[in-house]
């Protein structure tokens, strides 16, 4: 099996670049929607449970598509095809998006468009977790999943999409969000070694049964399930909030969207790499209660919205544990050759029980209250994923109290 200690260190910072991008990429794909949403919604009279049933419906198929692709890919021991194959699937599903012209056509489209993306995350961790030293997984998964979906798509899509729609239509802005998929596509193809197969893998499998008797395991899909619901809801809904609510143009609630993208982008490195000094489970503990300032701040903070701009910025620091809890500490927690099935396991979960239902019970609250109500769940969230990452076992190399190793055999810790 390849490892960190196998690979060179110029090839271990290029494959998490390269996956950073494509990662990035994919995100701009999928958020393209929700940055659009204030044109979408009124062309096609889209009501907001319809807005929630669209984000729940990606969702659902990428849920699926991580645990049951995840799983495959690791008993294939073909990593890089899988990724490629995704890759040009995901950029037709854009372009399908921006010929929808009706709610079920979109819905179509989205749905498509999940189970084409959502193994391409578990598959990426694996990649990464083999190639990249255990001193540096943290930092290593954490580049790979936020650096690149956060530049591209939490702050360069809400800026562009939003200005590219105002002057050619939310059509053509789809368009523009399908083609670079294929490029990244060809560049995994060319630069990305497959990992050595190992053999044992075949056989020996780990179940979603064996899975829950790992404390860590049961407590990660959980915190998955919160802050994954708290992600695509604020995607979903908080444009909406701005525009309608408190009254900012489309063009300033891109920018003030795009503030996420930024915090989100620094988040890549500096949250994991804390966590790689300092341990995972201090950071799990105290970064999720840095959420309530986004929802709050939209609530109560009155005057422009560039003073919403430092309440953004640090409350988005949220973002940066998702490799923690997605990648990081599952990795750290079971044997390497399964990391692509736990990382589909607890991101499968988080996106059927988080990003399935918890949308369209947003939206379902919004139609029925107001917008508002939408902000009081996103505190919700925060709050008990904070309060879950106090359970979590240390894993973090050097800081663990346990002799767990780096690639142990299968051997739960009890919840």
């Amino acid at each position: 099996m390849t490892t960190g200690q196998t690979t060179s260190g110029r090839y271990q910072v290029i494959l998490v670049l390269l996956l950073s991008l494509n990662f990035g990429v994919l995100f701009f794909d999928r958020n393209a929607l929700n940055f659009l949403m204030p044109y979408v919604q009124p062309d096609l009279k889209l009501s907001f449970s319809q807005v929630g049933l669209l984000s729940s419906a990606l969702s659902f198929t990428w849920a699926l598509s991580g645990i049951f692709i995840g799983a495959w890919s690791d008993r294939a021991g073909r990593k890089k095809v899988f990724i490629v194959l995704a890759g040009v699937a995901f950029s037709i599903c854009s372009l399908m998006s921006g010929i929808a012209t009706s709610f079920l056509m979109l819905f179509g489209a989205r749905l498509l468009m999940g189970a084409a993306e959502g193994a391409v995350m578990p598959i990426s961790h694996s990649l990464v977790a083999e190639a990249v030293s255990p001193e540096r997984r943290g930092l290593g998964m954490g580049v790979a999943q936020n650096l690149g979906s956060n530049f591209l798509g939490s702050f360069v899509a809400p800026v562009v999409l939003t200005v590219f729609a105002a002057t050619f239509g939310w059509r053509h802005a789809f368009f523009l969000a399908g083609v670079p998929g294929l490029i990244c596509a060809a560049l995994i193809w060319f630069y990305v070694k497959e990992p050595e197969r190992d053999a044992s893998a075949v056989h020996d499998r780990l179940t979603f049964v064996t899975a829950l008797k790992y404390r860590n395991m049961v407590l990660c899909a959980l915190i998955s399930i919160l802050l994954v619901s708290y992600l695509v809801i604020t995607w979903a809904f908080m444009p909406l909030f701005l525009t309608q609510v408190r009254h900012f143009d489309p063009k300033t609630t891109g920018w003030l969207m795009g503030t996420l993208g930024l915090s989100a982008t620094l988040g890549s490195f500096v949250v994991p790499a804390i966590s790689d000094r300092v341990g995972r489970r201090p950071v799990m503990i105290l970064i999720p209660f840095l959420g309530l300032m986004i929802p709050f701040g939209a609530m109560y903070l009155g005057g422009s919205a560039w003073a919403l701009v430092p309440l953004f910025f640090l409350g988005w620091a949220l973002n940066g544990i998702f490799p923690l809890f997605m990648a990081t500490i599952p990795s750290e927690t079971i044997p390497a050759r399964y990391v692509a099935t736990a990382v589909g396991f607890v991101m499968g979960l988080g996106e059927v029980l988080g990003g399935v239902f918890s949308p369209a019970i947003a939206g379902r609250a919004a139609d029925l209250w107001s917008l508002s109500a939408v902000m009081w769940i996103l505190a919700g969230l925060a709050v008990l994923a904070g309060i879950l990452g106090m359970g979590l076992h240390e894993t973090a190399p050097g800081k663990r109290r346990s002799a767990l190793s780096d690639s142990v055999e299968l051997s739960p810790t009890p919840v």
